[in-house]
C-alpha cells in the first residue's frame, strides 16, 4: 500500500484562516504603530520653535513679525512629514504643525502658543482631539 504525501484541503484552509485572523489584528497595530512614531516629529519641532520665539521676545520685547525671513524665529521649513505655520502679533503667537499628505501624519495638527498651551487640534477619523495636549493615541490620550 503506498501512502500519499503532502496536505489535505481543511489543513491547507485551517492555516488560511489562522493566517487571515494574525493579519486582521497585526495589520492596523502595526498602521497605529506607525502612525505614533511619525508625530514626535512635530513635537520636537514645535517645542523647539517655541524656545526660538522667547529668544526673540527677549530681545525685542515683542512677537511682531518674529516669524519672518531673517529672524531667529523664522517659521520652520516643511518636513517630509509635516507643515509649519506660524501667526503673530505684539504680545501672542501659534505655531501650527499640519500633516503632509502621503505621510502617516495626515490629518493630524497640533498647536502651540506663548502661554506653552498644547492642542490638538486636527486628527483623522477614529482618533480623538484634545484641547490640553498634544495626542500620541487614538483614544485622545497625550
Amino acid at each position: 500500500m503506498v501512502r500519499q504525501r503532502g496536505f489535505t484541503l481543511i489543513e491547507l484552509m485551517v492555516t488560511v484562516v489562522i493566517i487571515s485572523i494574525l493579519a486582521a489584528i497585526a495589520i492596523p497595530s502595526y498602521r497605529d504603530y506607525v502612525i505614533r512614531g511619525a508625530l514626535p516629529e512635530a513635537f520636537s519641532i514645535l517645542a523647539g520653535h517655541r524656545v526660538k520665539m522667547e529668544q526673540f521676545f527677549q530681545d525685542n520685547r515683542t512677537y511682531a513679525d518674529a516669524c519672518d525671513e531673517g529672524t531667529v524665529a523664522t517659521t520652520p521649513a516643511a518636513t517630509e512629514r509635516f507643515t509649519f505655520a506660524c501667526e503673530s502679533d505684539a504680545t501672542t503667537y501659534t505655531i501650527t504643525a499640519s500633516g503632509n499628505d502621503g505621510s502617516p501624519a495626515l490629518g493630524f495638527a497640533f498647536t502651540i502658543d506663548e502661554a506653552n498651551n498644547r492642542a490638538t487640534t486636527g486628527v483623522p477619523d477614529g482618533w480623538t482631539d484634545s484641547d490640553d495636549c498634544w495626542v500620541v493615541r487614538k483614544d485622545g490620550s497625550c
